[in-house]
């Protein structure tokens, strides 16, 4: 039996690699950030090769600073930073723009033609999603639309598209293999989540070629192989999106389940089981996984700023001089002394859905310190993570009991404490965060024998710490109020 499995995490702000043993403990890990390209009016890029340089040099660290080689790792799992888009030139391998981020909104306006023309029930009925410039459909319209000449490559099959996950497949492959996975190609607004295949009428309404697309597979499947990590061939044999990825990681395998994930942004999932779950509050469905032939789905609500909120202080207002600082601050007051941090930066996600809404500091007076502005943003992030959890229990008519939660920021235990109180359940951290890397090199380790059932999966799940509510419904229900009047404030 091989050792490892290794686990290839491409996110918005750093890519990062993690072994992971029998155990689904972390051996070791190496990360490295790579630049954002803001160009102004909510236009968030990467450059691809930034992208793919950095993951490459990460995945080779990670195996010499244990000396290890290719013969010593039985798969490799990747997970990414969803819905973003690249396209590239299948015979030179270069990008004909830039990554156009998840976080982008150039494409707003014509999102809301889609709407006004109609569109919006028969895109959510067959793709599970709402129209919006989250999605990859419409980022690759506007490359199609407004780079020279890439409309014609396109037509001439040329060009291939994928989200991160696919351009990291083509790249480890040398070209050999150009798909992606089910969790995946449920976040491109393309992809009918029904039929399980991508969608004529949407491609042909957005003038999207469809050889541009890659071929979609099981989460848990056969990717090919590289030969650039170490001697010799590793199988690449999972891929999910990072939420997604994250749901299986945390283990949540029957219907009902929660989990949070606490990064760039905030995620919270629920596993709807074997059917998808259409919203009536703005949630989406998606897939889950594809394990073994059986196609889970889930609900989604998306919370589009969460720790870019304390990057913002520490980058931005600088503040602070470290994401860490952010607790000991919060801790040393009592309450934000009526301050509210709305981070609307890029719009708001679920319920709001308002891609015109922009960020909000109020309750402001003479007495307002830098302790009461980090703890606000701090506590944003909670809000806006209730705010999905009380439309996710009235679509699915499911109660919460316990939020699993994961990511950087669930480290805070601040930002945990009060996420309990206001939410008003009991909210569990697992000892290994990293659930978004675990999840994928669970995925792996299943198509390549490393583990054989889901069962040895549950069997590694460890609880480190439980914080329980604690405080009065009053005093959460009073929380709450200035909250949604602060939201108010957001919309232009």
């Amino acid at each position: 039996m091989k050792k490892y499995i290794l686990a290839l995490d491409q996110g918005t702000t750093s890519s990062r690699a993690i072994l992971f043993n029998k155990a689904g403990q972390i051996i070791a890990q190496k990360q490295k950030e790579f630049p954002q390209i803001f160009k102004g009016n909510g236009y968030v890029e990467h450059n691809p090769n930034d992208i793919w340089s950095s993951l490459l040099t990460v995945a080779k660290e990670v195996l010499l600073c244990k000396g290890l080689d290719a013969g010593d790792i039985s798969s490799i799992g990747i997970t990414n930073q969803r819905e973003t888009t690249i396209i590239w030139d299948k015979e030179t391998g270069e990008p004909v723009y830039n990554a156009i981020v998840w976080q982008c909104r150039r494409t707003s306006e014509y999102c809301k033609e889609l709407v006004k023309a109609g569109y919006s029930d028969m895109i959510k009925e067959k793709t599970g999603l709402i129209i919006d410039p989250y999605f990859s459909a419409t980022k690759i319209k506007w490359i199609l639309d407004n780079v020279q000449g890439v409309r014609e490559r396109a037509l001439s099959g040329r060009l291939l598209f994928g989200t991160v996950d696919s351009y990291i497949i083509w790249k480890l492959t040398e070209g050999r293999v150009h798909a992606t996975d089910y969790s995946n190609a449920s976040r491109t607004m393309l992809f009918n989540i029904n039929t399980l295949d991508w969608d004529n009428e949407i491609l042909n309404i957005l003038g999207i070629p469809k050889n541009m697309l890659p071929r979609v597979l099981e989460s848990s499947d056969d990717y090919g192989y590289t030969t650039l990590i170490g001697k010799g061939k590793i199988k690449i044999c999972g891929v999910a999106g990072d939420q997604q990825a994250s749901l299986f990681g945390q283990a949540c395998f029957s219907q009902g389940d929660f989990k949070c994930t606490y990064g760039t942004g905030a995620f919270l999932l629920m596993n709807t089981g074997s059917e998808p779950v259409s919203s009536k509050n703005g949630l989406l469905s998606t897939i889950a996984w594809s394990v073994g032939g059986k196609v889970n789905y889930a609900l989604e609500g998306s919370v589009f700023v969460a720790g870019a909120a304390i990057q913002w202080l520490r980058d931005g207002l600088k503040i602070i001089d470290s994401a860490a600082e952010s607790e000991p601050l919060a801790l040393s007051i009592t309450d934000t002394n009526g301050v509210y941090f709305v981070p609307a930066f890029v719009g708001l996600g679920a319920p709001y859905w308002n891609a015109d809404a922009r960020g909000v500091l109020c309750g402001l007076s003479r007495g307002t310190t830098r302790e009461h502005i980090v703890r606000s943003a701090l506590e944003s992030i909670a809000y806006q993570v209730n705010a999905v959890i009380e439309i996710m229990q009235a679509d699915s008519a499911t109660k919460i009991q316990t939020l699993k939660v994961d990511g950087g920021a669930s480290e805070n235990n601040f930002l945990m404490q009060f996420q309990s109180d206001i939410t008003g359940c009991n909210v569990l951290r697992p000892m290994c965060i990293e659930t978004t890397a675990l999840g994928c090199a669970y995925l792996a380790g299943l198509k390549s024998g490393y583990w054989k059932s889901m069962n040895d999966i549950k069997d590694n799940q460890k609880i480190e710490y439980e914080f329980i509510p604690d405080i009065t419904e009053s005093k959460r229900e009073t929380l709450l109020s200035g909250w949604e009047k602060a939201v108010e404030r957001t919309i232009l």
